[in-house]
């Protein structure tokens, strides 16, 4: 068909010359971009045919085999073991830390000492006055020295030998008297002289005896308890020293360091002097909304995620529930978040990859139906 072109009539010759070489190019133009575009969606189709590329849309992804997602609770990561927060028994100025933070410790290991010059020196009095008494029982059970002894003894043959010769002074005196060779006075001085190293003999046997003799018991007994006692404030000392040294109550890792050596430690007002906790392993505590707690039971899967952790989840399984409702402790920042519901506590072991996770992170849990 034939395109018939009307001019006004008086155009130029030339103007019409023009006209037409535009009209041309433009049809030429036109022509050619259209030819272009179909051998380029041409090549592009080839191309994707030998990749194995396609621009389609993709497929919606199939959830067939994911789980299914009970419900979703916030909660936080807790170590193996509570946190410990470490003190000491007694008052006193920290003089050495042993440990630093992140050093694993074994229960009894020494983790601190206090300054206690002045319980050393008490236990320094104890030991000797229980020494001493000690001594003194050990005395009276030995009973007089073997001088003391041997002392008694010649004085009881002295005095034996004064009653002899006064016994044969007054034979002889008693003689003459009947012979009346001697007066009355002069015998009965004689019988007095008898009488009275009789007695000083007597007198020197009884202490002789007195020298032998064992201790009594009711004097053993006393110093059978002064010794009990002096061993009992030995022991108090050792026990209030003892304090002054602070051990690791439980195996796991220091995670605070709280006081520094030359800081004074107070049962007043105490602060503890470590935190630390066993972190062997790690487990989550799940605060369950009051509405959603017949959802979950012990043995129960769960995953957990984390914001910091987005391209990874932690499996566990429920090992606990609180028998108590509780008030929400862990706050997540969302807006819509109603914090007048009561909770329930969910403890759930989390397996090894969890032990990358820091304690006391807020984490979101999903319970797996």
């Amino acid at each position: 068909m034939k395109m018939k072109v009307i001019l006004p009539g008086g155009m130029p010759r030339l103007t019409l010359v023009l006209l037409g070489l535009l009209i041309a190019l433009v049809a030429t133009y036109s022509m050619l971009s259209h030819t272009g575009a179909s051998a380029h969606s041409a090549s592009a189709e080839s191309a994707s045919a030998q990749g194995g590329f396609d621009n389609r849309a993709p497929a919606a992804p199939d959830t067939a085999h994911s789980p299914a997602i009970a419900l979703a609770s916030p909660g936080r990561i807790e170590a193996r073991s509570e946190l410990v927060d470490v003190g000491a028994a007694i008052d006193g100025v920290v003089r050495t830390i042993h440990v630093q933070e992140g050093q694993t410790v074994q229960r009894g290991d020494v983790l601190a000492d206090l300054a206690c010059d002045d319980l050393q020196s008490a236990l320094q009095v104890a030991k000797a006055n229980r020494d001493s008494l000690m001594n003194a029982r050990l005395r009276l059970q030995r009973g007089s020295r073997p001088e003391e002894r041997e002392a008694a003894a010649q004085k009881t043959v002295a005095a034996r030998a004064v009653v002899d010769q006064a016994a044969a002074q007054l034979a002889r005196m008693s003689k003459l008297y009947e012979a009346q060779e001697v007066s009355r006075l002069t015998f009965e001085e004689a019988q007095r002289d008898r009488d009275v190293a009789e007695a000083q003999f007597q007198q020197a046997q009884r202490n002789q005896e007195i020298v032998n003799a064992g201790p009594l018991p009711e004097e053993l007994a006393r110093a059978d308890a002064d010794v009990s006692g002096a061993e009992g404030g030995i022991k108090l000392a050792e026990d209030k020293l003892g304090k002054c040294v602070v051990r690791a109550p439980i195996s796991g890792t220091i995670l605070r360091v709280l006081l520094r050596e030359g800081e004074s430690f107070g049962l007043v007002a105490p602060r503890p002097l470590f935190t630390m906790a066993d972190v062997s392993s790690r487990r989550v505590r799940a605060e369950v909304d009051e509405n959603d707690i017949a959802n979950v039971h012990i043995g129960q899967k769960l995953i957990v995620s984390a914001d910091a952790y987005s391209h990874r989840t932690f499996s566990g399984v429920v090992t606990q529930l609180a028998n108590l409702m509780g008030r929400k402790s862990v706050v997540t920042g969302d807006p819509a978040q109603k914090a007048d519901r009561d909770i329930l506590e969910v403890t759930a072991d989390l397996n090894q990859p969890a032990n990358a996770l820091p304690i006391g992170l807020r984490v979101t849990v999903q319970f797996i139906r």
